[in-house]
């Protein structure tokens, strides 16, 4: 259960973090493109999760309990959560520091992957902090309609009225988002040494 907690948490986290940044970047070169995104971002995260994760088989044809509808779900949730710190992190860059690379010889993509991106990395970590605790406590709601993870054990433990799995469920919830916590920090730390040397 831990282990299919851990799949249907981070794996919606990781693609989450690829679109964001692609998206990030789209409102950040098209002011129309912030506007539309804003605005479905927006209407997407008033949806209840479990009724995002009923709508979604009738959507894409799946089963309703077929795992793909919770990493979708909470794919969408999580993207949502994340363009729009990113589109405000890559605007943030100094037009000094995009000019010092454009006359230093980087072309627009190098740019954006060696200068405008890692200068946005604290922000986004920050998001993405938030989004892998949110996505840790959503996948538990995914048990009410018969998917895997940690949820199985409160809705056992409701079920059979025995409090020992429900106890167990919240402990290694909240010690995976620990977890998951810590070793995002640690790779943020890893990405931005130099916010380490101006602490400094």
């Amino acid at each position: 259960m831990l282990l299919d907690h851990i799949y249907l948490s981070l794996v919606p986290l990781v693609i989450s973090v690829v679109l964001a940044v692609v998206l990030g970047l789209a409102c950040h070169r098209f002011r129309w493109v912030n506007t539309v995104l804003v605005s479905v971002s927006n209407v997407l995260y008033t949806i209840p999760s479990l009724a995002l994760f009923v709508i979604i088989p009738a959507v894409i044809g799946t089963s309703v309990l077929a795992p793909v509808n919770v990493v979708i779900a909470l794919t969408l949730y999580t993207t949502t959560l994340l363009v729009r710190p990113v589109a405000e992190a890559l605007a943030a860059v100094p037009d000094h520091v995009r000019a010092a690379a454009t006359a230093m010889g980087f072309r627009p993509w190098r740019r954006f992957l060696t200068v405008e991106l890692p200068l946005a990395v604290p922000v986004l970590a920050a998001g993405v902090r938030v989004g892998s605790v949110s996505n840790i406590s959503l996948v538990s709601v995914g048990a009410l309609i018969g998917t895997g993870g940690l949820g199985v054990l409160f809705t056992d433990g409701f079920r059979q009225r025995y409090l020992a799995p429900i106890i167990v469920g919240i402990v290694l919830t909240m010690v995976l988002a620990l977890v998951v916590d810590l070793i995002l920090v640690v790779l943020r730390n890893a990405l931005t040494p130099w916010t380490k040397a101006g602490r400094s």
